[in-house]
């Protein structure tokens, strides 16, 4: 276990790397809402919101844990992620107007690459010995989010063999 040490130096750098995961979980909440959005019509489509609500949820966790840790919120990273989230949707999908397949799978490989990052942030925290962090709280985190990739692995293989047959 690592001991969380208060020093200046120590508390920069959790704050550096708690800032970074709060900024790729705003890009995975807005990336999250806007894929359950395309398949609110679709039989993944409540799966998906679900899946959206816990990513928020998730990112609200961790304000909270920045906040019962000390770390303040770097604005300008939050924007940032949320305007490059903003900006991802202009990629090109081979299509002049409107969603590909390919877009499917591609959001859905960032989505499960996003909470395979989410899942460390939570193993991370939980080798620190700080009295701040909730141990059961943070398994739980953890347990969610490998629950979360399991599920978008499936997703992302149908949407593969849709996209790609």
């Amino acid at each position: 276990m690592v001991k969380a040490e208060k020093s200046a130096g120590q508390t920069g750098l959790l704050g550096i790397y708690l800032n970074d995961h709060l900024a790729g979980a705003t890009g995975g909440v807005e990336l999250a809402r806007r894929v359950a959005g395309a398949k609110r019509n679709e039989p993944d489509g409540e799966v998906l919101r679900g899946l959206a609500r816990e990513i928020a949820e998730d990112r609200d966790a961790l304000l909270e844990i920045m906040d019962a840790l000390g770390v303040p919120v770097r604005r300008y990273k939050v924007i940032g992620a949320w305007a490059a989230e903003k900006a991802g949707r202009l990629k090109l999908n081979g299509r002049i107007v409107g969603r590909s397949p390919l877009s499917d799978l591609v959001e859905l490989e960032m989505l499960r690459l996003g909470v395979e990052g989410k899942s460390a942030l939570w193993g991370t925290l939980r080798t620190m010995t700080d009295p701040a962090l909730d141990g059961r709280r943070l398994d739980g985190l953890f347990s969610r989010a490998r629950r979360q990739s399991a599920m978008l692995d499936d997703l992302r293989l149908r949407a593969a063999s849709e996209a790609l047959r």
